[in-house]
């Protein structure tokens, strides 16, 4: 029977079903014995991980009778994929099935940025009643700068256009025609552009040589003064010292993050400012997403170890 490794805190009806055909072991802290996983990796012959396990060359060169890894989730930083196209390994993901997720809590944090509705619930908890405290706007009627205008900032602007919101979309893959932009109205700009005009600023975009630490200290004062941030997609799109800066001097209203560079992070000047709403990475985090996107791994897991192509494949 063919071997599959689990490394991280995975679990739902899929696997269980993976397991009437496969033998599979879980191994929820292995991702924190990259040794260890070297040792073991060459027994088995399909990997799931999340984003903590780093495949890197090192694991693949160990990994000699692996035919396939399966990324449950999206973001692809802690996998080299370079190495796995050399060893002709698949990698698949699951793009889309956490997007409603992620665009709902964006929502979320937008609404709670604009209402202080986190500060509010604390201040009554401690036995305070200080209406004039918290004093919010609507989202009716202002600018949602949306940077990244894929699945997810695609479904994003679908929901902040039933709040009465306008649309500005910054995204170097997109035309002004195309089906995402037109579907919601967007107004294809530049990022100054979007960042100077816009009331709240939402990034989705992969980390990329190229976007890493792409909203700095120059990036964000180019922001208006009452504008808001909000960051579910990589930490290291953000220069996070760049932002305690920025926060400090109040260039921007505040912001809400989900990611962080490092995770878990420090604790930090970001943890103490009233400014930011810090969530612990969760926004793909719900039933209904977990379950959608096991059930799209573990059956591309499967079709691969059958010898048939994956729906989902790592181009």
């Amino acid at each position: 029977m063919q071997k599959i490794l689990v490394t991280e805190v995975i679990h739902g009806q899929a696997l269980e079903r993976l397991k009437h055909e496969f033998s599979v072991t879980v191994d929820p802290n292995l991702w924190q014995e990259p040794e260890q996983l070297r040792k073991i990796i060459g027994n088995y012959d399909g990997l799931i991980i999340r984003n903590q396990t780093i495949v890197d060359q090192k694991l693949v060169s160990a990994a000699g009778r692996l035919r396939v890894i399966g990324r449950h989730g999206v973001g692809l930083d802690n996998i080299d994929l370079r190495a796995t196209k050399s060893a002709e390994l698949i990698v698949t993901f699951a793009p889309e099935q956490n997007a409603v997720s992620v665009a709902e809590l964006t929502l979320g944090l937008m609404l709670s940025l604009a209402r202080k509705i986190p500060d509010a619930n604390q201040a009554t908890k401690n036995g305070n009643w200080e209406r004039h405290r918290f004093e919010g706007s609507e989202l009716f009627g202002k600018k949602l700068g949306i940077v990244g205008l894929g699945k997810i900032g695609f479904r994003v602007g679908i929901r902040a256009r039933a709040f009465g919101m306008s649309i500005l979309a910054h995204d170097t893959l997109m035309s002004p025609d195309s089906l995402n932009t037109t579907e919601i109205g967007a107004d294809l700009v530049s990022l100054e552009n979007l960042l100077a005009e816009s009331d709240f600023v939402t990034c989705h975009l992969p980390l990329t040589p190229k976007t890493d630490k792409m909203f700095n200290y120059h990036t964000f004062s180019h922001m208006k003064k009452n504008a808001y941030f909000i960051n579910l997609a990589r930490g290291g799109l953000v220069d996070e010292t760049d932002l305690t800066k920025v926060l400090r001097e109040e260039l921007i209203a505040g912001v809400a993050l989900d990611v962080r560079a490092v995770e878990p992070p420090t604790a930090g000047e970001l943890e103490k400012t009233d400014r930011a709403i810090l969530t612990p990475h969760i926004a793909g985090l719900t039933k209904e997403a977990r379950e959608r996107v096991l059930t799209c791994i573990c059956q591309d897991v499967a079709l691969v170890l059958k010898g048939e192509s994956p729906r989902y494949p790592v181009i």
